[in-house]
This record gives C-alpha cells, sequence and structure tokens, in this order.
C-alpha cells in the first residue's frame, strides 16, 4: 500500500496530464500545488500565474516571498504547509476561472484535502473562499475561522493584496498570527470526538467557532 507522500505524488501525476477543462491547451503546464501530505495548514488561491505556469510551482514571485515572511511569524516556514489553488492550469492572460473550469478541477483539489486531511483550510482569492463562504465579503470576514465537519477554514487576503495596498500588511500579519490557535482549537476539538465521523459527501453548515 503505498503512503501518502506517494499518493498525494500520484495526483500531481494526473494534474499535469488533465484534459478535464481547455485550460491545459493555453497552459504551459499543470501546477499540482506542493507540500507535505501531513500539512496542518492548507492554502488554497485561484490559479495559477505566469511565473507559476513556467515554473510548475505555487506562489513565486514577489507575493511567494512575502507569503514566507507571513509564515516566519508562527515560525513556519513554506515547506511545512500545503499550497495549491482552484484550478490547476493557468487562465489565458490571469483571467478569472469559469464555473465549469472550477467544477472540473473540484475532483483534484477534493481528492487533496481528502488525503491532506489538514486542520486548517486558508482561503487566499474569492473563488475559494465561495466554496465555503458564499455570498461573503473578505472585507467583512477576514482572519475569521468556521468549523465545517472536522475542517477549520479560515478566509484571508491574498499576500500579493498587500504588496498594492500596504495597509493590508499588517492585517495579513496578524490574520497569520491566529492559525496557530486554530490549530489548537482543531485539536481540542478532535480530542473530544469519541470516534471518528465518516466524511460528509458535501461541506455540511458551518457552525461558527466560539472565539467569534
Amino acid at each position: 500500500m503505498s503512503n501518502k507522500s506517494d499518493e498525494l505524488n500520484a495526483i500531481a501525476e494526473q494534474v499535469r496530464a488533465c484534459t478535464r477543462c481547455p485550460l491545459y491547451k493555453t497552459a504551459t503546464q499543470g501546477v499540482p500545488g506542493e507540500g507535505p501530505a501531513n500539512a496542518e495548514i492548507m492554502m488554497i488561491g485561484e490559479g495559477p500565474g505566469f511565473h507559476e505556469d513556467q515554473q510548475g510551482r505555487p506562489f513565486v514571485g514577489a507575493a511567494g516571498k512575502f507569503l514566507d515572511e507571513l509564515l516566519a511569524h508562527i515560525n513556519l516556514k513554506r515547506s511545512d504547509i500545503f499550497i495549491t489553488n482552484v484550478v490547476k492550469h493557468r487562465p489565458p492572460n490571469n483571467r478569472d476561472p469559469l464555473p465549469e473550469e472550477i467544477e472540473a478541477c473540484r475532483p483534484w483539489l477534493d481528492q487533496q484535502i481528502e488525503l491532506i486531511q489538514p486542520r486548517v483550510i486558508v482561503t487566499i482569492s474569492r473563488f475559494a473562499m465561495a466554496r465555503w463562504f458564499p455570498n461573503e465579503k473578505i472585507s467583512a470576514i477576514h482572519g475569521k475561522a468556521k468549523r465545517f465537519g472536522h475542517l477549520m477554514v479560515v478566509p484571508m487576503f491574498h499576500p500579493a493584496a498587500a504588496l498594492h495596498n500596504i495597509n493590508l500588511k499588517p492585517v495579513l500579519i496578524e490574520d497569520f498570527k491566529k492559525l496557530p490557535t486554530y490549530i489548537q482549537e482543531s485539536k481540542k476539538a478532535d480530542a473530544g470526538v469519541s470516534a471518528p465521523q465518516p466524511a460528509p459527501q458535501k461541506d455540511p453548515p458551518a457552525e461558527q467557532l466560539r472565539m467569534f
């Protein structure tokens, strides 16, 4: 039986060969995401940009450097978390991914979440946020965690936004500093569960955390 890392690598190879939507026709390569199979934090963005498409890795360039800085505030490195996107091939000219493209790519993201079973998911795009927080605005809910079954989801501003709006930098830093607390909350919640529960077929209704 293969281990989780092997399974994650197998998913990555399938993503690179994926032709479920037309995005692969204009992209240089698929960008499955990267990080350890036992990551406690999973970050989900929108889709690969120009540099990600060229290198086949998520979060390269200036935004990636700021992400490294944000993680350093909580004594983590990029290699400690798993980073991926809602769509795995770059949309032409960095346009928004279409609903059918997001849906075609959803099984890959579902498999990654199920395999990694992160304690906390951080959404850093409105398309990722919409999966768990439809009709919400990031300005109203950033940094606030909600529990969905055994999963804790925290919407945040994209690190690139702070490169364009300097006022968002301290906001992102403070939101990131909350992540260790959310991880501890998740561990406490799991400790209170007498037996593992089967994974729901669909995302269950949200339960607001006590701290909010």
